[in-house]
């Protein structure tokens, strides 16, 4: 029963995806939505598996709702493995690395699309931005490689400062740690460019 309930989650987020498409802009996503709870559970399955056929990011938000939903922060834990993996394979050219820390913020974006959890999220945020500020060279002056590390930890104070006050704590510390590591490691962190203060 869960499982046919998160089945048909997945088709209406999907629906909503897809009805940017010219042909679906004149379905209403209500009239989707009402289309799709009529449905038996059979046709929901044949509807799941063919957009998961159509596009791997579906088969991965399928995969997230059957396997994982139930656990947002243990599934962080996996994407926080691969997180890791990435930053020791990573070229040490401003470049390359600024390409593939691009890619890297872009799976936790994902992460955050899959789960809507911001705590997962704050932890992925950290997590990358405590790996970049021990991994990229200290003398870079590639502006958009540091960029990568503003905009995460951006983002991570903007979601802190939206979670229950139970849970901020150690996420204030955390974030204020790397906070200071970064503009004291970092030689050309200019911080009227990348203005970001410490959380209380």
């Amino acid at each position: 029963m869960l499982h046919a309930k998160r089945l048909f989650y997945f088709n209406l987020y999907y629906c909503k995806i897809a009805n940017a498409d010219k042909d679906l802009e004149k379905e209403k996503i209500h009239l989707l939505k009402k289309e799709l709870s009529q449905q038996g559970h059979k046709e929901l399955v044949e509807i799941c598996l063919n957009m998961a056929k159509l596009k791997v990011e579906n088969k991965e938000m399928l995969s997230y709702l059957l396997f994982d939903a139930d656990n947002p922060l243990e599934y962080a834990q996996g994407i926080k493995q691969e997180i890791q993996l990435q930053f020791k394979e990573l070229n040490v050219h401003y470049y390359y690395a600024t390409k593939s820390l691009r890619k890297t913020l872009r799976l936790i974006n994902k992460y955050s699309r899959f789960t809507k959890f911001k705590q997962g999220e704050i932890e992925l945020l950290l997590h990358f931005s405590a790996l970049f500020s021990n991994t990229i060279a200290s003398d870079t002056k590639h502006l958009p490689l540091l960029g990568l590390q503003y905009r995460s930890l951006t983002k991570a104070a903007s979601l802190i400062q939206k979670i229950h006050e139970d849970l901020r704590y150690d996420y204030v510390k955390e974030f204020n740690l790397i906070l200071e590591k970064t503009k004291s490691s970092f030689k050309n962190w200019d911080a009227q460019k990348f203005m970001v203060q410490e959380l209380d």
